[in-house]
């Protein structure tokens, strides 16, 4: 049985639901991936970090919808979004570590998730792209930059907290030189 809507607007949830396509999930996870913005920026208390997520949570659905319709990201938001991802890289003063332990209170957990669900994106955008959908270059580039703003902002945070972020070292990859 292949499902399909019952013409019901009230049961519908989504128009693109049951459609058989990877931009369907590629909107739902911008469209979790906003929420949880939304969600961190309802506990942030940083002003600076408040202001640049405030900014940035309508660029994300900006990115939902340019997989389907007009692009919606624009060069000038990926050069902000990186504005922003190295001005508050400059504040972390433990920048050394490669990669921590995703720990911390509140925002910062959600930022984390936001992180996480940024690389889904990415991928997202990998399968999107594999069925021969044009990808505007924006795209990858933007949810990329994400994923490493949001890591930022994890730091941030954590840092302004007094939280110790254990430094994770894999034992599964040699160390980079």
């Amino acid at each position: 049985m292949t499902l399909k809507a019952s013409g019901n607007i009230d049961e519908l949830c989504y128009p693109f639901i049951f459609e058989d396509s990877p931009l369907c999930d590629f909107e739902i996870l911008t469209d979790e991936l906003c929420t949880y913005t939304g969600l961190a920026l309802s506990q942030v208390t940083n002003t600076e970090v408040r202001e640049s997520l405030e900014l940035l949570q309508p660029k994300i659905f900006n990115l939902n919808g340019s997989i389907r319709g007009k692009c919606g990201i624009f060069e000038d938001d990926i050069q902000a979004l990186l504005t922003d991802l190295n001005y508050f890289k400059a504040q972390v003063t433990d920048n050394a570590k490669r990669f921590v332990l995703p720990r911390g209170t509140g925002p910062v957990i959600q930022l984390h998730q936001c992180r996480s669900l940024s690389k889904k994106v990415v991928r997202q955008l990998v399968l999107v792209d594999k069925v021969g959908k044009k990808i505007p270059e924006t795209l990858p580039r933007f949810a990329n930059a994400l994923t490493n703003y949001y890591f930022v902002l994890t730091r941030v945070l954590n840092q302004d907290a007094g939280v110790e972020e254990p430094e994770y070292v894999s034992v599964n990859y040699p160390k980079p030189r």
